[in-house]
């Protein structure tokens, strides 16, 4: 057998391997359209048709495989995929299960009942404990997409991971809808600390599941073991902090920030809602919350969607007709959880069944996931819900007036019909508007967006046009 040949071979012994331990459908799904291309040493190399592919069978097959490449190749077999070229495109050769999960260093820890167990994460009657941070690679910052949604959360985060402990952001409280990225964002700034601090203890835990192991704590008299487990964290992210309720938990956890706040600790918090909307709360823990920094997080506007769908086609290796992005980003205008589950059921569909990239395509997955369009979003439709928020007519709405609330109303309805259809041109904006033209549209954009980001009720007032528009399409 020739060295061309071995490959084949190799990869075709896995194959029986693999057959003979799953279902026939997932077989000919997965594992068909894989390709061996070349096999040295101990290192295979096979060629995948995309990205999402690979990602699909490493979480879903990485044991079998690791199993299959053992016995086939080795003990040291390491097995590579080839991503298919996109275009003229170099293929992307990536290695198998072998992602850089951050970990903590070992730490001691003074238990106080022999049998004391400080932590889920952790054995009994053991004090040099290694803590699992929790932390998901996949949530950088590299793979974070900013916008004027997200920008002040990702640069005070940046800020927090060059100096965590030691920045004005302590605590930062990050909050908003589901779906906007608060969990990226949170872990994001525990993975760069990591990086730049490998000695600092990382742990990422969502608010319930700090009360939940407080109430083991409780059932098993281990609370001041407890207590001295999260005393030792240097970086504690706590997500859905709203979900920790009960006197108990909170006067719990209250001992922990204070300890920690007092030493020096970084605190990240997020939550569904702002400090002072959270119910059920102890005062001295809210106002706690409000001592460092809190980050409200936004729907995602156009421009903004659209270049998270670019990058993350760019992360899968596949190439998505800028048609089909433009009317995903368009489409799917809720949160990134939302616009990225599109995204993905489109790339299997495309995957499994073989078809083309289309728009037809896009539309078809879309409709099952957000629910066909009723009504066509177009100018008329939006300048006549900025009339009947602000209560003018449509003819005072395009007067010559240079009355404040007339003007910012026109400067709303510009920016929305820029923002909401991308296929409108400035010039056709300005034309329905009063016969305005396009430097005058541009300008528009650029004042609402920045009385955005300055103008607590200004913004609040382009947020109420966007639901009511939102559900004019829906209805």
């Amino acid at each position: 057998m020739t060295d061309q040949e071995r490959h084949i071979a190799v990869w075709n012994n896995c194959l029986r391997i693999i057959e003979s331990n799953i279902e026939p459908q997932q077989f000919n799904t997965w594992f068909k359209l894989i390709r061996p291309v070349s096999l040295e040493g101990s290192k295979l190399v096979v060629e995948v048709p995309s990205d999402y592919f690979r990602e699909y069978i490493e979480g879903a097959y990485r044991d079998l495989i690791k199993m299959t490449l053992r016995r086939a190749v080795g003990a040291d077999a390491e097995l590579f995929y080839l991503v298919h070229p996109v275009h003229d495109k170099e293929g992307m050769l990536l290695p198998a299960a072998k992602a850089a999960t951050p970990v903590n260093d070992t730490v001691s820890i003074n238990t106080f009942q022999p049998t004391g167990n400080p932590s889920p994460f952790v054995y009994p009657g053991v004090q040099r404990l290694k803590i699992d941070p929790r932390l998901n690679p996949v949530y950088c910052f590299s793979n974070l997409v900013e916008g004027d949604c997200n920008r002040l959360g990702i640069n005070a985060g940046e800020s927090i991971s060059m100096a965590p402990g030691k920045n004005p952001f302590n605590p930062l409280f990050i909050f908003g809808g589901p779906g906007l990225g608060k969990t990226h964002i949170a872990q994001a700034i525990g993975i760069d600390i990591k990086e730049r601090f490998q000695n600092l203890v990382v742990l990422y835990v969502s608010g319930n599941e700090f009360k939940t192991q407080y109430m083991n704590a409780v059932k098993g008299n281990r609370i001041v073991d407890f207590i001295a487990f999260y005393q030792r964290i240097d970086v504690l992210i706590v997500d859905d902090i709203h979900e920790l309720l009960g006197p108990g938990s909170q006067n719990a956890f209250f001992n922990v920030f204070n300890h920690l706040h007092q030493n020096g600790k970084q605190l990240i918090f997020t939550s569904d809602r702002a400090p002072s909307d959270l119910q059920n709360f102890e005062e001295r823990l809210l106002s706690r919350f409000k001592w460092g920094l809190s980050v409200e997080l936004t729907r995602p506007d156009y421009a903004t969607r659209l270049e998270m769908l670019r990058s993350r086609a760019s992360r899968e290796g596949v190439n998505i007709p800028e048609d089909v992005l433009v009317f995903l980003a368009t489409r799917v205008n809720t949160n990134f959880r939302e616009l990225e589950g599109t995204l993905t059921s489109l790339l299997a569909n495309a995957t499994l069944a073989h078809r083309e990239l289309t728009v037809e395509l896009a539309e078809s997955i879309t409709g099952k996931i957000v629910g066909e369009t009723k009504t066509e979003l177009t100018i008329d439709t939006i300048v006549d819900t900025v009339c009947e928020y602000f209560n003018i007519t449509r003819e005072i709405m395009v007067s010559t007036s240079r009355k404040r609330q007339i003007v910012q109303a026109r400067q709303i309805a510009m920016y929305e019909c820029r923002t909401l259809i991308p296929t409108c041109s400035l010039s056709t904006i300005g034309a329905e508007l009063g016969g305005k033209d396009h430097a005058t549209v541009l300008h528009s954009c650029t004042t609402v967006q920045n009385l955005k980001d300055t103008d607590k009720l200004f913004r609040q007032w382009v947020q109420d046009i966007e639901s009511m528009l939102t559900v004019s399409v829906e209805a």
